[in-house]
C-alpha cells in the first residue's frame, strides 16, 4: 500500500479530515525530536493524557519508539485518581493534549512531573536526531491501569511479546473476517477496510484494536463526539467496528422507539417479523412466520441497516462485558453478524474471539490459538500464554495472587462446551453469599430484570450476608414499572434468588461520581457504601413482590 494512502481520519460535524502513512510518520518524527530532546531514559514511564485523536496515536507510537513506557490515562476521570495512578508509576513526563487537563493535574498535586502540551511536542525541536532503540521480548511498552471496581486501580505491565503475540492473533481473525470481500465494490479504493472507532485508546482492547487496524494498514475514522456516534456511523459506513453491549442496546432501543412513533406499514412489518423470529428460536413457529420474515427482509430490514450503520457492515465485534443473548440474537435479525470476545487487561485484552463461521449465540468464541484456558475451582476461568501480562507495577502481593503456577486467576467465572466456545457467567468477586449460604451471581439477574425494564440505566442487586436479595434501579421508571418487571423475573427464579425488595434512584451511577469504572462497569462496593442508608431500609420494611 502506498505511503500517500489515508489510514487515520478523524470526524467532526460529519466532516472527515484525515492523514496519509507517510503524514502520520511525519508527526511521530516531529514529536520523537522533541522527546529525544529531554534526556529521558529508555524504561522510564511517561503518562498521555487526552481524548482519542490522530495525534493520541502519533504520541503513543513516538513515545514507544523512543523505548519508553507509556501509561495511557483516561481524560473523563477525576483529577484525584489519575494522580493517585501517576504517583504510583512515577512518570518522568506527562503528555497532554491541552492546558485544561495539564492545569487539572496541576492544581491536584502540585508537585506533578512536568506536563507538556501536544502543541508544543509536534511543532518539533531542530537539530536532534534520534536512531533505532533495542527493545528485548520481555520489555515493558506500556503500564494500562485497570478499572478497579472493587477497590484502588493497579497498574498492568505489558511487554512487547505480549503485544506482538496479541497483534499477530486479532490481525488473522479480522483477516478471517474480511476473506472474501477483498474484490467487493464494498471495499474503499484502496482495497482498505474501513473502521469506525470511538472507544477510548486508554483502554487495551481499543488499543489492541488501534494496532491491529494499523498493522492491517486500515482506514480507521476516529469518533470525536460520543454524542454524534450514531450519524458518524452512518458517515463512515464501516465494514465491522468494536462495541460495548451498552451501545448494540441503545442502537436496538432506537429502532424500537423510532419504528413505534412512526407506524404504518413498515412498523406493523415488523413487529409481526420480530414475534415471528422469536418463535423460530423457540422452535414455536406459526403459519405465516415465514411470510411476515420474508416481508422485513425485502421490505424493512435492508433499510432499518443502511440508517443505523450504512450498507458495508460486516459484523459488530463486542467485548468488555458479556452481551444480553437477546440483542444478539435481535441484530442477527436484522441481518448483522454480532461476534463476540472476551478477556481482561492482563490478558492483552483478548483471550477469546468468536469465529466468524461458527458463531454460538451467548458465547464468546473459542480460545485464541497458542494459549490455553480451564475452569479452577469455584468455575474461575484461569489462563496462560504469551498473552498474560507480566506483573503489575510495584505490587509483587497482588502479583503473586494473581499469577499462581503459571496460571492467571482472571476472576471471571465461565463455562465451556464441547465445541470449545465459551460463556462468561459473572465475576467471583461479585458473588453475593446470602444469610442462608446461597451464593448467587447477580450479573444474570441483572440482565434478566433490566430485559424487562428497558427505561432503566442501571439494575444493581444486592444482599451479602443478608436474609434476601434486593435491588437498586437508576433512571427515570416508576416503581410500577419495576415491580412489574420483578412479577415476570421471580417466578423463573429459586427463591433464594428472587428480588425482594428494591430502590428507585433516578440519578444514573456514572464515572464522574466514582460509581463507575472508566469502561463504565458498577464499581459495587462504592455504590454499597453510597447507598448504605437506602439499602438498609429495604431489609427494615420488606416489599411484598
Amino acid at each position: 500500500m502506498a505511503a500517500d494512502t489515508r489510514i487515520l481520519a478523524e470526524i467532526r460535524n460529519g466532516q472527515v479530515t484525515g492523514v496519509t502513512g507517510s503524514e502520520l510518520l511525519e508527526l511521530v518524527r516531529k514529536a520523537r525530536t522533541f522527546i529525544a530532546s529531554r534526556g529521558l531514559k529508555q524504561g522510564d514511564r511517561c503518562g498521555l493524557l487526552a481524548a482519542n485523536s490522530i495525534r493520541w496515536v502519533a504520541m503513543d507510537l513516538a513515545l514507544m519508539a523512543e523505548g519508553l513506557i507509556v501509561v495511557p490515562l483516561y481524560p473523563r476521570q477525576a483529577p484525584a485518581e489519575l494522580v493517585a495512578m501517576m504517583k504510583d508509576c512515577a512518570p518522568s513526563l506527562v503528555c497532554c493534549s491541552d492546558a485544561a487537563l495539564r492545569d487539572g493535574i496541576a492544581q491536584a498535586w502540585r508537585e506533578s512531573p512536568p506536563q507538556v502540551l501536544f502543541d508544543e511536542m509536534f511543532a518539533g525541536v531542530e537539530g536532534v536526531s534520534f536512531g533505532a532503540l533495542p527493545v528485548g521480548n520481555d520489555s515493558p511498552v506500556t503500564i494500562i491501569y485497570t478499572s478497579g471496581t472493587s477497590g484502588e486501580a493497579k497498574g498492568v505491565v505489558l511487554t512487547a511479546s505480549n503485544v506482538g503475540f496479541m497483534l499477530d492473533r486479532t490481525a488473522e481473525r479480522l483477516g478471517e473476517l474480511m476473506s472474501g470481500s477483498r474484490s467487493g465494490a464494498s471495499l474503499g479504493s484502496q482495497g482498505q477496510d474501513r473502521i469506525f472507532h470511538y472507544l477510548p485508546f486508554t483502554f487495551a482492547a481499543s488499543w489492541i484494536a488501534l494496532l491491529t487496524f494499523l498493522k492491517r494498514r486500515s482506514l480507521v475514522t476516529i469518533n470525536m463526539d460520543l454524542a454524534k456516534i450514531a450519524s458518524d456511523m452512518r458517515t463512515v459506513a464501516p465494514d465491522y467496528f468494536l462495541n460495548v453491549p451498552q451501545l448494540l442496546e441503545r442502537m436496538r432501543r432506537a429502532v424500537d422507539e423510532q419504528l413505534w412513533q412512526t407506524g404504518g406499514v413498515a412498523q406493523a412489518i415488523y413487529a409481526r417479523a420480530k414475534g415471528a423470529w422469536a418463535r423460530r428460536q423457540e422452535k414455536q413457529a406459526k403459519a405465516g412466520d415465514a411470510l411476515w420474515l420474508g416481508l422485513a427482509n425485502r421490505l424493512v430490514f435492508p433499510a432499518i441497516r443502511k440508517k443505523m450503520i450504512g450498507g458495508n457492515l460486516k459484523a459488530l465485534i463486542c467485548g468488555s462485558a458479556p452481551l444480553n443473548a437477546e440483542t444478539q440474537l435481535y441484530f442477527m435479525m436484522l441481518g448483522i453478524r454480532v461476534l463476540q470476545v472476551y478477556g481482561l487487561t492482563e490478558t492483552t485484552a483478548i483471550c477469546t474471539m468468536d469465529d466468524p463461521n461458527r458463531v454460538e449465540v451467548g458465547r464468546v468464541g473459542p480460545a485464541i490459538p497458542g494459549m490455553e484456558m480451564r475452569l479452577g475451582e469455584n468455575d474461575e476461568i484461569v489462563v496462560r500464554g504469551p498473552n498474560v501480562f507480566s506483573s503489575y507495577w510495584n505490587r509483587p502481593k497482588q502479583t503473586a495472587e494473581a499469577l499462581r503456577e503459571g496460571w492467571f486467576h482472571t476472576g471471571d467465572q465461565g463455562e465451556v462446551n464441547g465445541a470449545g466456545n465459551w460463556r462468561i457467567a459473572g465475576r467471583i468477586k461479585n458473588l453475593i453469599i446470602l444469610g442462608s449460604g446461597h451464593k448467587t451471581s447477580p450479573e444474570p439477574i441483572e440482565s434478566a430484570i433490566a430485559k424487562n425494564l428497558p427505561a432503566a440505566q442501571q439494575v444493581v442487586v444486592v444482599g451479602n450476608g443478608r436474609g434476601y436479595l434486593t435491588a437498586i434501579v437508576t433512571g427515570s421508571v416508576s416503581p410500577e414499572k419495576v415491580q412489574a418487571a420483578l412479577d415476570v423475573v421471580n417466578p423463573e427464579l429459586p427463591h433464594y434468588k428472587q428480588v425482594r425488595a428494591f430502590v428507585v434512584r433516578v440519578e444514573p451511577f456514572s464515572i464522574e461520581g466514582g460509581m463507575l469504572t472508566v469502561n463504565g462497569k458498577l464499581k459495587r462496593d462504592a455504590i454499597a457504601a453510597k447507598m448504605k442508608d437506602e439499602i438498609d431500609e429495604m431489609y427494615g420494611v420488606r416489599q411484598a413482590v
